[in-house]
């Protein structure tokens, strides 16, 4: 099951604290066409009824199947990108 670092969490909760729904908002990775070929992120207010949720210290990550599948071994964490925002960064699970 993908895994959240505590700076990914950090991140999704700040991403979320304005959310018209925070107590459930939550980011979203899903697939893009057929097959893992591309996966993308979006801010969501729920989980679709087929995601997978993975939750940490309160940050929530919800995965459609495609996604879940091909995280399933792997961690997101979290950085500032090149114009001072959240860049998210799919890793190996540390064993």
């Amino acid at each position: 099951m993908l895994t959240l670092t505590p700076t990914a969490a950090q991140a999704i909760r700040d991403l979320t604290s304005s959310a018209p729904e925070p107590a459930q908002s939550g980011v979203r990775i899903s697939s893009q066409g057929e097959g893992a070929g591309s996966l993308t992120l979006s801010l969501a207010t729920a989980p679709e009824p087929t995601d997978e949720v993975v939750e940490t210290g309160g940050a929530r990550v919800y995965l459609d199947p495609v996604a879940a599948s091909v995280l399933d071994d792997k961690s997101l964490d979290a950085g500032a990108d090149d114009q001072g925002g959240v860049a998210f960064l799919v890793t190996e699970q540390s064993a």
